[in-house]
């Protein structure tokens, strides 16, 4: 059944004015709408437009929650820069990054990388969880720059150049000289980049990261991270000489 555009201006009234604790069925024909969208588009680019102006209002975080949640569905890149402008607020950039993060648009993920670089602590390593999830291999110069230091930061960037897994990824944590939580995670990334290179039949340079990793933990290591580590390289090592 068609939907009138028409009949959708009370219901985005009742959005303007949402929160928590009002009544959300007053908002069940902007979720039927989202629906039925994805038929037609004409009323996917009508409920884009709508739901993109509400995160440029002065509406409620609820209300611009359920917006980001619904351009997750029917979103385009025509809806990006809305999106973005959120993303360095700490009550709704996870949100924002849950829509862009679904959206093939290079521009949903060109908005994600510049924000890695204006944004600070938790939402640095959100927009970090988000460029890995992407599999963003142009964002990997960027990351290079906060795998220093012992830190959150520091870790969730090396976790996500782990999760890039690419030759580029892995020259630049062979690189990283860093302590604490960060240098766990960047051991843990590089095996993540030895493991892809095995499956990606690049097994000497799998089998140079292994080595180098197994070096540093040394024939007898006393701590289970050390074994573990260990146990990782050799067991990478044997992969590797398969085939």
């Amino acid at each position: 059944m068609a939907i009138d555009p028409a009949s959708l201006d009370a219901p985005f009234a009742a959005l303007a004015a949402f929160d928590w604790g009002g009544d959300a069925t007053t908002l069940a024909p902007i979720d039927a709408a989202v629906v039925a969208a994805h038929a037609d588009a004409g009323l996917r680019a009508d409920l884009e437009k709508r739901l993109a102006a509400v995160l440029g209002s002065q509406a409620s975080r609820a209300a611009k929650q359920y917006a980001c949640r619904k351009l997750s569905l029917i979103g385009s890149a025509g809806s990006v820069p809305a999106l973005a402008a959120l993303l360095g607020d700490k009550e709704l950039s996870h949100m924002a990054r849950f829509a862009l993060e679904r959206y093939a648009a290079p521009e949903a993920t060109e908005a994600l990388r510049k924000a890695l670089g204006g944004v600070e602590g938790d939402l640095t390593i959100g927009m970090l969880s988000s460029l890995a999830a992407k599999r963003d291999a142009a964002s990997i110069p960027a990351i290079a720059t906060l795998v220093t230091g012992d830190s959150a930061v520091a870790a969730a960037a090396a976790e996500a150049l782990g999760l890039l897994a690419s030759p580029e990824a892995a020259v630049v944590l062979a690189g990283v000289t860093t302590s604490g939580a960060a240098a766990e995670a960047v051991v843990d990334a590089r095996l993540a980049c030895a493991e892809a290179m095995v499956k990606a039949g690049r097994k000497a340079d799998a089998r140079a990261i292994y080595e180098a990793l197994s070096k540093a933990v040394g024939d007898a290591p006393t701590t289970h991270r050390g074994r573990a580590v260990r146990m990782a390289c050799q067991r990478g090592l044997f992969a590797a000489m398969e085939g």
